[in-house]
């Protein structure tokens, strides 16, 4: 528990704590508007390149499933590399196919691409594994969630800038099929002007970083560089915990369905309402938007549940805001007026913001000498949910009726939050650290 920060000094950068709480937040949040920066645009796109129902189904998965795959690896490798390198590579790399969809010629292109650019999606562990090492256990739901949610609000933005962006390229002069790709190319280098900052003004740790660290012989608790595996150890005893595919589920009930509507959102108030390219973005963008307080709220009551009734009561927490996600998803299928959709999207987008916040104020509490390997697995949970719900619609082939079903099954899924429990000696051994928190 060394250095870790017992409070959330937000005006502050003088610690090594809150640069990383602001600088890790500003990444994810340049990294959400990359993934998302295409869909808004769809329905210009749509047309550019002639795609039919099922090649847009296809688009949405490519770019959630590669994320999968990287969310798992980018756990282990932060127990490794520490979250600093870690992710400084992946806003580095991820640029690149950021700025590639620009050049994109046909639909193959543009889908390979669009699957590339899911990778920068993997933002979101490298936030959580951060901020989930620099703050103490009384305050580190909030920290987690705030963090994420004020990054997540990067999806939202991208929903009401992008088209802004693509009118303001057009009044200068371009035409539709130029200037699209000049519009995706802001996002590209905004992540390698994110890398710049993010290697030159953060650390690993309280104590430090782990490479100079782990030179001067000082063994980092749960990144173990030279125990038999490295972070690969932290991912074999993460996927050997119960509690872990707990959370996988569930983050994919609540995470999962946000990716998927961030999606769709756009094209289905078009499609279904017949709003202009410009309004259905502004409506999109409420619902990611509410990641600017809802995930706090999330972290913020899991911490205030956990002080009063101790750490079960993060779990009972979580039931509650998936069941409600789930009812309010339902609304929102059933809704038949723009005004009623919105009014029921940001309802059930409320709790299900709230839920991935409360989903990582308890991530930290499942295993903390695997904390990489947790934190991966459970956030390739989400991405699992967002492809299954792509593919849903894809074979359902109805945006209505795919979001029926998903309000059902995430309503059922509230019950994977509510079988987590915990030894009696977990809890205790959580309770001192607590205690020693708040004593410090």
């Amino acid at each position: 528990m060394t250095g870790k920060a017992t409070r959330i000094e937000l005006l502050s950068l003088s610690t090594p704590q809150m640069r990383a709480f602001h600088l890790t937040w500003m990444a994810f949040f340049v990294c959400f508007f990359a993934w998302f920066a295409c869909a808004p645009l769809m329905p210009v796109l749509k047309g550019e390149f002639g795609l039919s129902a099922g090649q847009i189904a296809n688009i949405n998965i490519a770019a959630v499933a590669v994320t999968i795959l990287v969310r798992l690896v980018i756990g282990p490798m932060c127990d490794r590399f520490g979250p600093r390198k870690t992710y400084t590579g992946l806003l580095a790399l991820g640029a690149l196919p950021v700025l590639g969809v620009a050049l994109a010629q046909n639909y193959e292109t543009f889908l390979v691409f669009r699957m590339l650019i899911g990778a920068v999606g993997a933002s979101f562990v490298i936030t959580q594994y951060h901020t989930s090492v620099m703050f103490a256990p009384n305050v580190v739901g909030t920290a987690n969630a705030t963090t994420a949610g004020w990054g997540n609000a990067g999806g939202g933005a991208a929903q009401a800038l992008m088209p802004l962006v693509l009118a303001a390229v057009l009044m200068m002069g371009a035409d539709h099929a130029f200037g699209w790709r000049i519009a995706l190319l802001v996002p590209g280098v905004l992540m390698l002007v994110m890398a710049v900052v993010y290697y030159r003004f953060t650390q690993d740790c309280p104590e430090g970083n782990y490479s100079d660290l782990r030179a001067q012989g000082i063994e980092i608790s749960g990144k173990d560089g030279g125990k038999g595996g490295g972070g690969w150890a932290s991912f074999r005893a993460a996927s050997a915990n119960y509690r872990v595919w707990l959370l996988f589920i569930t983050y994919g009930a609540c995470f999962g369905v946000e990716i998927f509507i961030h999606n769709i959102a756009a094209m289905y108030y078009v499609d279904r309402f017949g709003l202009s390219l410009k309004a259905a973005g502004m409506a999109a963008a409420s619902f990611g938007l509410l990641a600017l307080f809802a995930r706090a709220l999330g972290g913020w009551l899991s911490d205030k549940a956990a002080r009063r009734r101790g750490l079960d009561a993060r779990a009972t927490l979580l039931f509650a805001l998936i069941l409600g996600e789930g009812l309010g998803l339902l609304w929102f299928a059933q809704a038949g007026n723009v005004a009623m959709a919105v009014v029921a999207m940001l309802l059930f987008g409320l709790f299900t913001h709230m839920a991935c916040g409360a989903t990582y104020a308890l991530v930290p509490f499942i295993d903390r000498k695997a904390l990489g390997g947790v934190a991966g697995i459970i956030g390739a949970g989400g991405n699992v949910g967002a492809v299954a719900a792509g593919f849903l619609l894809k074979g359902l082939g109805n945006v209505q009726q795919t979001l029926t079903v998903l309000g059902v099954l995430a309503t059922v899924a509230a019950v994977c939050a509510i079988a987590i429990r915990f030894s009696a000696e977990h809890k205790a051994r959580e309770q001192a650290l607590y205690d020693s928190a708040l004593a410090n």
